[in-house]
């Protein structure tokens, strides 16, 4: 297995986990907070999946999936565009509702498809190409997909974790 693909595969699994966070919930339990200040599983995958189409987008040069395929439009939140989630204060946490969860999971898939499609134009050398050289050390490509596939499945688990309390709450 190389670099590539292992990169796919950590994507692949914080898709999944993500949408098995999702499954069977209403509106109201993906908007449930577990105090005034928590993060629900709308927030928390509507989040990882801004996160990964922006930096996503960022390395690939090409418009986010967001607003390039009218994502931004059908959420239809009271957010900056440019917004992922990054600084948000409890009022725009509880902004982010999503009314129909296949909202939720169709933008975590295409923009889960864009970035396999990203990484399979990838070589292993493509991983080492310094991106930001800003830090010391400086980040590589690779550095930067691991960090974001790092974020998602924290936050992924995340989600799972409050699925589980909201499960029991029925």
């Amino acid at each position: 297995m190389d670099a590539i693909d292992v990169l796919v595969d950590a994507f692949g699994r914080a898709q999944d986990d993500a949408r098995r966070a999702v499954d069977g919930l209403t509106a109201d339990e993906l908007s449930w907070r577990a105090d005034a200040e928590a993060n629900p599983i709308a927030w928390l995958v509507w989040h990882l999946t801004r996160v990964q189409d922006d930096h996503v987008a960022d390395l690939a040069g090409t418009e986010q999936v967001w607003t390039a395929d009218g994502w931004a439009r059908r959420f239809d939140l009271p957010l900056d565009d440019a917004s992922i989630g990054y600084g948000h204060t409890s009022e725009q946490v509880a902004s982010v509702r999503v009314e129909d969860p296949a909202l939720l999971t169709g933008y975590l898939d295409a923009v889960h498809e864009r970035t396999v499609a990203y990484l399979r134009t990838l070589s292993g050398d493509d991983l080492d190409e310094v991106i930001d050289d800003r830090w010391d050390p400086p980040v590589t490509r690779g550095v930067r997909l691991v960090s974001v596939v790092d974020d998602d499945i924290q936050h992924a688990g995340q989600a799972a974790y409050l699925g589980g309390l909201v499960r029991r709450r029925r």
